[in-house]
């Protein structure tokens, strides 16, 4: 496969992972569907947005990138063109990389650490302690009177944002080295290719 046809490819995998990633994070800051929550009553990991900024923003950016990348050179059509293309791709993979394992460590640790929610009339971090093994007993998910039903809903978006972040992780590392070969080697497509 040429450059310019699997930079296309791998923008239009990142594209959708990267609003995936949007949507999930606005989901956990609106735990049970209900904004009722106020921000001292939702956990750290959802207020530092990373599927929104991490996932979502600094990944939509070399999504974007590679799709253009794909298509005809700033400079116009031809080799030269096209390598300004992938080099700006190169530069903003890595950018998405870094966004992906921001995203990747922010979501971890909620899953972690667990939500914050109320349990004998105290808001804490309450599955702390446990270091994770909360996920593996879903009877202790019931302890926790409010928000109703947080702990399957950060753990379903959590682990969304986990598994999105790291194909991010590794299709941007695919796009940087595939742009960087653009940009050394040039398009290996014909003139008459370029869309």
């Amino acid at each position: 496969m040429c450059t310019g046809k699997c930079a296309r490819c791998l923008g239009l995998s990142l594209i959708p992972l990267s609003l995936i990633c949007i949507v999930a994070n606005a989901l956990l800051l609106v735990p049970d569907g209900k904004t009722t929550w106020t921000d001292s009553n939702l956990s750290l990991q959802v207020w530092l947005m990373g599927g929104f900024i991490g996932g979502g923003l600094m990944v939509l950016c070399p999504g974007i990138a590679a799709v253009r990348a794909g298509g005809k050179g700033c400079c116009g059509a031809g080799c030269c063109g096209n390598r300004c293309r992938m080099l700006r791709s190169v530069f903003s993979s890595a950018f998405g990389m870094l966004g992906a394992i921001y995203c990747l460590s922010v979501s971890g640790t909620g899953l972690r650490i667990g939500p914050k929610c109320l349990i004998n009339n105290k808001w804490d971090y309450h599955f702390q302690e446990t270091q994770g093994s909360y996920l593996r007993n879903d009877t202790l998910w019931d302890l926790c009177e409010a928000p109703p039903h947080v702990v399957p809903w950060n753990v379903t978006l959590f682990s969304l944002l986990v598994v999105a972040s790291s194909l991010e992780i590794v299709l941007c590392g695919i796009q940087l080295v595939n742009a960087t070969f653009g940009v050394l080697c040039g398009d290996c497509r014909k003139k008459g290719e370029v869309q």
